[in-house]
């Protein structure tokens, strides 16, 4: 059975002062606010993480748990449970 749904990195940026609105949409992904800087910093981090999923010839929803935050340490992703 096909699943409905599939798996995405979610980025959330909350430092915006200037009134600009920053969504960026990309294979695996969704960022939402932010700075400038801070925006930049998640589209960096979100494609690295695409990178490695690549690498490893895997999709986000192939991926498991462990595999997850290995690619998370890997990229530099800061991780909070």
């Amino acid at each position: 059975m096909k699943r409905l749904y599939r798996r995405i990195l979610l980025g959330l940026g909350f430092d915006a002062k200037d009134g600009h609105v920053r969504i960026t949409k990309g294979k695996n992904f969704r960022l939402f606010g932010g700075s400038k800087e801070t925006h930049e910093k998640m589209q960096e981090k979100a494609v690295k993480f695409n990178e490695q999923l690549d690498r490893h010839h895997k999709t986000l929803d192939e991926i498991n748990e462990k595999e997850f935050y290995e690619i998370a340490r890997t990229i530099g992703l800061k991780i909070e449970k």
